[in-house]
């Protein structure tokens, strides 16, 4: 799309019709493009327009809005299936929650990037592989090989949904990256709506209650599951129809949060060498050490993906550097404790997934960590950070493909 945009630069019909063809990879592509083409009237009336904001929301197409109602209508549905068939709800829901939420959010982005069928059939047929799977396997008590198939399955979900949202050009590093954009939007945008749906919730069962009427269980049962499964997908749309909604809160967040959490970590080091707690003989410590690590390296890449989109400011390239470092200081302290475990008391399905994790982990923010150093020293862009990151996500899908599907094997569902 990018050289496209160069090619035809010049061209109002050619750009017309690029944008047309697909909206919001074109502003994407042309938000990279741009500073190369300041002065073009064309480009410049383009660059107006993209980035004007309307007082109004945006509400899409009848046939988007129609499509939107009947996913989440069909979300809620999924949801109510324990209810509806007498499905024991401890079964049904730990291996099949991921299919609330990501085959609608899927089969939205296959409909709006208009996927060829070989690119739809290999979305489907995984989709299907997982649900059969995840639910074939044996309901064995305390399987730890069925607990990180069920969380690495959302995992595996979400990745298909990124191939599904990067569309045709699945080697587009911006189109990866704009993934990454799309997903913190959606997190800040479907919090907003489940707090607004929260505080509704709370005052119609009140004002029920003022006149005697106990309506809880069933508002809860129908309107706050629906509610509930429907929010990703209607923060989905609005966010694709509406970007200016969060387009300047997502920002605000990273340069807010990153230096708030490089200072959290600092402080929370050398506190772990007052408190006398370590990773190495304390099970659950080690478990939040690497939640803390996970959640870390989100909001580092969240970060990067919004500073390489709004700003080239040396002070928050100095603190995501930073952060990185600490970050891997962490990892390594994570990584030495689960090798210590695996050699004291052998390896088992939890352990040798947590090893695995945290060395991708580790290669991941070495490469980033020297893209940052080399920004710094005016060697590289901040966009080649970036670029760095959308490269390594297939690894992190092919990892989730290894404990979703090959460890119960490996293991013995055990």
């Amino acid at each position: 799309m990018e050289n496209e945009i160069r090619n035809h630069h010049s061209n109002p019909t050619e750009l017309e019709a690029l944008y047309r063809n697909n909206k919001v990879r074109f502003k994407r592509s042309f938000d990279v493009v741009y500073p190369e083409l300041k002065g073009n009237p064309i480009a410049d009336c383009w660059n107006e327009r993209l980035h004007y904001e309307s007082p109004e929301l945006n509400w899409g197409s009848r046939s988007e809005l129609l499509f939107v109602m009947i996913a989440s209508l069909i979300a809620g549905l999924i949801a109510k299936i324990p209810s509806f068939f007498n499905i024991n709800e401890d079964y049904f829901y730990p291996r099949n929650i991921g299919f609330i939420v990501f085959p609608m959010l899927t089969v939205f982005f296959a409909w709006k990037n208009k996927l060829s069928f070989p690119k739809i059939a290999f979305i489907a047929g995984a989709t299907l592989l997982g649900l059969i799977y995840i639910n074939c396997l044996p309901n064995v008590k305390q399987s730890d090989t069925l607990i990180l198939s069920c969380i690495h399955l959302g995992l595996f979900l979400w990745s298909i949904l990124g191939i599904a949202f990067v569309g045709q050009q699945s080697i587009d590093k911006q189109q990866r990256l704009g993934f990454l954009k799309y997903n913190g939007d959606l997190v800040v945008m479907t919090t907003l709506i489940l707090i607004a749906g929260g505080i509704m919730s709370a005052l119609t069962v009140g004002l029920f209650g003022l006149i005697g009427l106990k309506i809880e269980d069933i508002y809860f049962q129908y309107v706050g599951v629906f509610g509930i499964s429907a929010a990703p997908m209607v923060g989905t749309y609005l966010v694709q129809t509406n970007p200016q909604l969060v387009g300047k809160v997502s920002p605000v967040i990273a340069k807010i949060f990153s230096p708030l959490v490089l200072v959290m970590l600092v402080v929370y080091l050398i506190a772990i060498v007052y408190s006398g707690k370590n990773p190495y003989n304390d099970r659950e410590f080690l478990l939040i050490f690497n939640a803390l690590l996970i959640g870390v390296l989100a909001i580092i890449f969240f970060s990067i993906v919004e500073t390489a989109k709004a700003t080239k400011n040396a002070m928050a390239i100095w603190i995501l550097f930073l952060l990185a470092t600490v970050t891997i200081i962490v990892n390594v302290v994570a990584l030495s404790a689960i090798v210590f475990r695996i050699v004291e008391m052998g390896i088992t399905p939890n352990r040798a997934a947590v090893l695995g994790s945290n060395v991708l982990i580790l290669i991941n923010l070495l490469l980033v960590t020297t893209k940052l150093f080399k920004v710094l020293t005016k060697k590289v862009e901040i966009d080649d950070v970036g670029k760095t990151i959308a490269s390594y996500l297939p690894v992190y899908f092919i990892w989730t493909i290894i404990v979703t599907f090959i460890f119960p094997l490996i293991f013995g569902f055990k």
